[in-house]
């Protein structure tokens, strides 16, 4: 049987960042994972570059960018691993980024490039990694053995200190699993409910027939959910789809969206088109439709005129009425949304560990020498690099707890 300091389930981002900062801080740590290939997550975000952070996390006010019963939990570990202080590991690396919009972090060539750094980070802190390698059980430490006792499909192993770092249930077909759920369970931890996050919306097939031929079109919207309080609004483009509706501004606003509620679209917002319509009707001689195409995009206006024949005139023949009706209907769509894609096209999963139960400064449990980091923990951030850092920030903050209270110096200093 193998003896170590700290094991590591899960060989993703906040495992193996957290791995690498353990193990150059003295620890003899071994990182596992079910899967052949780790790192599958890293590999395919943001199209094959990685939008491996966010400029403008704002970590004195977390709320703003991070969804959690407990949305102040994340402040303290975000606070102590900062972007920069990531953005700045990149650049030891010489991995080339560019900035695309709203502070979003790309690497210039590939994902690869990250799991390389990641990796090398590992391998100089003489990390261990054992990949197709599954914990089958684990007992935890009694008075006669002090550490975690846990039977992989690669032999039985002890440690003093565990980390999950399973992520969530996202995109299955690259081995996401419940694991980390399992073993929160198991020690009596309490767990939020779990659903899909960042994730397209789907609606009944004869209610989006209409629209279920504008597949494919993209064009910027104003989208927003909720009542009052819990009302959230983003501004970011729109994708329609044969099943419904994706893009940075669905996916962003399905992680607040509740089933059986409704959504509401601008689709021009940054136009007023009761006054442009009224307008045209005044000067105009070309079809309506025509008229709105310089509007929105000539798709969806075609859309539109065609399901109301009063709308296929001249814009000087429509009648006021039904002007205002159609300007009404395009920058208040307000639609109820049948359900989701599910798991397999969700970026992260929602709910998690209950942070009532882990430490905000050092991500372990009430479980003792039980941690939890990353995504595995109910904190979800928005859409935009704020989930890699979350990763970065959590285990940072675990590596930093295990090193204090694990590493030889700390105990002797302790004796």
């Amino acid at each position: 049987m193998s003896t170590w300091d700290v094991v590591i389930v899960g060989a993703g981002a906040a495992g193996l960042f957290c791995a690498g900062l353990a193990g150059q801080r003295g620890l003899k740590v071994l990182l596992i994972d079910h899967s052949d290939k780790i790192a599958e997550k890293i590999r395919i975000s943001g199209g094959g570059r990685c939008n491996f952070t966010n400029r403008l996390l704002d970590a004195s006010a977390p709320q703003k960018h991070f969804i959690s019963q407990n949305p102040h939990f994340c402040r303290s570990a975000l606070s102590r691993y900062t972007p920069q202080d990531f953005i700045d590991l990149v650049q030891k690396h010489g991995i080339a980024f560019h900035e695309k919009h709203k502070g979003q972090l790309f690497c210039d060539h590939s994902a690869e490039d990250i799991i390389r750094m990641l990796l090398a980070e590992c391998t100089a802190g003489g990390v261990q990694i054992r990949s197709g390698c599954s914990v089958k059980s684990m007992q935890a430490p009694t008075e006669e053995n002090t550490r975690y006792l846990l039977e992989t499909s690669q032999g039985s192993l002890q440690t003093t200190a565990l980390v999950v770092a399973t992520g969530g249930l996202s995109i299955p077909k690259i081995g996401a699993s419940d694991w980390g759920y399992r073993i929160a369970s198991q020690f009596g931890l309490r767990l939020v409910a779990q659903r899909p996050g960042l994730v397209p919306l789907t609606f009944d097939g004869d209610a989006w027939a209409p629209y279920a031929q504008l597949a494919g079109l993209a064009l910027p919207v104003s989208i927003e959910t909720g009542e009052k309080k819990a009302r959230m609004h983003f501004d970011e483009d729109l994708l329609f789809t044969h099943r419904g509706l994706s893009g940075p501004g669905v996916l962003q606003i399905s992680s607040y969206w509740q089933e059986g509620t409704p959504i509401q679209l601008n689709l021009a917002p940054e136009v007023n088109l009761s006054e442009r319509l009224q307008d045209a009707k005044l000067r105009s001689k070309k079809l309506l439709g025509n008229e709105l195409a310089t509007l929105v995009p000539g798709r969806l206006a075609e859309a539109w005129v065609s399901q109301d024949p009063a709308l296929q005139r001249t814009s000087a023949e429509v009648p006021d009425k039904a002007l205002n009706k159609l300007a009404d209907a395009l920058s208040k769509w307000r639609l109820t949304p049948t359900g989701s894609e599910g798991y397999k096209k969700a970026e992260v999963t929602l709910g998690g560990v209950d942070t009532r139960d882990v430490s905000s400064q050092t991500m372990e449990s009430k479980q003792p020498g039980l941690y939890f980091i990353g995504e595995v923990i109910d904190v979800t951030g928005w859409l935009g690099g704020y989930n890699f850092q979350w990763a970065w920030a959590s285990a940072h903050a675990c590596a930093e707890a295990l090193a204090a209270s694990l590493s030889p110096h700390s105990q002797q200093s302790a004796a």
